[in-house]
C-alpha cells in the first residue's frame, strides 16, 4: 500500500527534558492509526514532528517519502497543503460564518470567485453531513457536534491525502463522539485519505482504528490491531484498558 508516515527513533529533548524517546512505527497509505496515551505522554508532540512545527533532537520523520526533518520553511509549507488538521476545540474562526471557515485556504490563497469557493464548500459539508443550511451561521450558533464536523470539513477543503485529528471526541458526549467516530471512517472510505487520530478516547479508538499505538511517558509501549492490542500481556496496557473501557464498554466493542 505504501508508507505514508515513517518515523523512525525519533527523540525529542527540550531544555534538557526528555519528550520522546526512539518512537519508530510508521502509517500506510488509507490506514486508520490511533495514537493513545494519557496526558502528558507525548502524542501531540508526535503530530508536531510530522508537520515540521518541531524538528526531531534524533532520528528522522518521513512524510509522503520525503524527509521533514531536512525541509526548509518553504518546503514545509509545500507539504502542508497535504495535511489536514482538526484541532482539539475545532479552533474555527468566531467571527466567520461556516462558510467562510471551511473555505478559509482558498478566501486566503487563491483567487476564486466566491461562488466557486461556495460550491467546493457545500461539497466538504455534505461529506460531514451537513446542509447548506449551516453555511452563513456562526460558530457560535452550532453545537458542540456541529463545530467538530465543520471543523473536519474544513480539515478535508483541499483534498489533503494525510488528516490528523487531534483529540476529536473532546468535550463531546458520548452519543455524538460515536457520531464522530462514523464520520472519520466514512470519510476514508469515500475519500481513501490516511487518517492519524490523536486520543484518549479509548472507545473511539479501539471502534475506528486499524491499528493502534499506545504511548507512556514519550516511549512506544505497543503497536498493534484492536484485537491484538485488547489481548495484550503488557501490564502497563492492561491497566489501561481497564481504566478506559467499562466492562459493558468491552461489549459493545
Amino acid at each position: 500500500m505504501g508508507k505514508i508516515v515513517e518515523i523512525v527513533e525519533l527523540t525529542k529533548y527540550i531544555n534538557g527534558r526528555l519528550i520522546l524517546e526512539n518512537v519508530t512505527f510508521h502509517v500506510e497509505k488509507g490506514e486508520i492509526f490511533t495514537i493513545i496515551g494519557g496526558s502528558g505522554s507525548g502524542k501531540t508532540s508526535i503530530t508536531k514532528h510530522i508537520v515540521g512545527l518541531w524538528k526531531p533532537t534524533k532520528g528522522y520523520v518521513k512524510v509522503f517519502g520525503k524527509d521533514v526533518t531536512n525541509m526548509s520553511f518553504i518546503e514545509i509549507e509545500e507539504l502542508r497543503k497535504n495535511i489536514g488538521y482538526v484541532f482539539q476545540q475545532g479552533a474555527l474562526f468566531d467571527s466567520l460564518t461556516v462558510w467562510e471557515n471551511v473555505g478559509f485556504f482558498f478566501l486566503e490563497h487563491e483567487d476564486m470567485e466566491e461562488e466557486e469557493i461556495k460550491k467546493i464548500v457545500r461539497e466538504k459539508l455534505k461529506l460531514v453531513n451537513l446542509g447548506e443550511e449551516v453555511m452563513d451561521l456562526l460558530p457560535s450558533e452550532l453545537s458542540g457536534g456541529m463545530r467538530k464536523r465543520v471543523a473536519i470539513a474544513r480539515a478535508i477543503a483541499t483534498n489533503p491525502q494525510l488528516i490528523i485529528y487531534d483529540e476529536p471526541t473532546s468535550g463531546l458526549d458520548p452519543i455524538t463522539s460515536r457520531v464522530i467516530d462514523d464520520l472519520i471512517v466514512s470519510l476514508r472510505d469515500k475519500t481513501g485519505t490516511t487518517s492519524i487520530v490523536v486520543t484518549h478516547d479509548m472507545v473511539s479508538a479501539f471502534k475506528i482504528s486499524d491499528r493502534m499505538l499506545i504511548l507512556n511517558k514519550g516511549r512506544v509501549v505497543q503497536i498493534g490491531t484492536p484485537s491484538e492490542i485488547m489481548k495484550s500481556d503488557i501490564p502497563f496496557v492492561r491497566d489501561f484498558i481497564k481504566k478506559g473501557l467499562g466492562e459493558a464498554s468491552i461489549r459493545t466493542l
